[in-house]
């Protein structure tokens, strides 16, 4: 074969040669961003079961040494918030009535684990609320007081029953989970505290809000809603159930993350006509 056809040929199989050497580096780059999604979403979805195994843990703990505190003794007939449903009226509903769906969720508002709860899940909540695909139906326990001593969960919870008597727990309820303090603080025992938290929500710090949270007049009715919880068998707070099934922290198999708490709603309301939309909490 004449020189310059051998040097065409090798001309030739240098370019394929490189061609593939850039495909297999394309393939390779592509690969390793692959491994790096999938490394980031693992990484992502550990932290979420991490934080829901946290909650059962301590929520057990919770349920099998609450107590009662010396502060935590009401007197008196239990006289529930406006507007409360459910058995005894110990539900403080948000959402539309004709919602397809109920979302009960049992919280103590100085119990960590029903924090990292709101914080991850309330912004989903707010939204499948308003869009009426779910109510949510709030049951409140003082399981820390018993636990840790102290009156914060009990105050904090009858001052959240007093907002509702204004038509704004929902707001008031997650300016408290946003200013929580820690699990051993008992800042929530001080009615100054409450009612100073109340400002961060229009229109709640009134004579008759702070005569409420200052009488205590709901305590009776907290303690028993937390009676209620004692005796409902539940493992702690928070508890949470989809039309009384617990997805919290998870439901079956499959542990409750953003994604996975729209699609169980939807699988639920399937065939279904949403509610009554309703407005979004005006707290800050």
């Amino acid at each position: 074969m004449p020189p310059r056809f051998v040097a065409a040929g090798v001309s030739e199989k240098n370019q394929e040669g490189k061609r593939a050497a850039r495909d297999r580096l394309i393939q390779q780059r592509e690969q390793a961003k692959a491994r790096e999604r999938r490394r980031r979403t693992l990484i992502v979805s550990t932290a979420v079961v991490g934080v829901l195994a946290l909650a059962a843990v301590v929520g057990i703990i919770a349920a099998n040494t609450g107590g009662k505190s010396s502060k935590d003794k009401a007197s008196g007939p239990a006289v529930a918030p406006s507007g409360a449903t459910g058995k005894d009226s110990l539900a403080i509903q948000v959402g539309a009535d004709d919602a397809p769906s109920t979302l009960t969720v049992w919280e103590d508002f100085r119990c960590p684990v029903c924090a990292q709860f709101e914080n991850a899940f309330r912004d989903t909540i707010h939204q499948l609320e308003q869009s009426g695909q779910i109510k949510v139906e709030y049951h409140l326990a003082t399981l820390i007081d018993g636990n840790l001593g102290g009156s914060g969960s009990l105050k904090a919870a009858n001052a959240a029953a007093c907002a509702q008597d204004a038509g704004k727990f929902s707001a008031y309820h997650d300016v408290l989970y946003r200013n929580q303090p820690q699990e051993s603080d008992d800042a929530f025992g001080d009615n100054d505290k409450l009612i100073d938290l109340s400002k961060k929500v229009d229109g709640l710090d009134t004579p008759a809000f702070r005569s409420c949270v200052e009488d205590g007049a709901h305590d009776a009715w907290v303690q028993k809603s937390n009676t209620a919880f004692q005796k409902g068998g539940f493992q702690g707070t928070p508890t949470a159930l989809l039309n009384g099934e617990a997805i919290f922290p998870k439901k079956g198999d499959e542990p409750i993350t953003v994604a996975n708490l729209k699609k169980w709603v939807a699988e639920a309301n399937k065939g279904k006509k949403p509610g009554t939309a309703t407005p979004a909490p005006s707290g800050s």
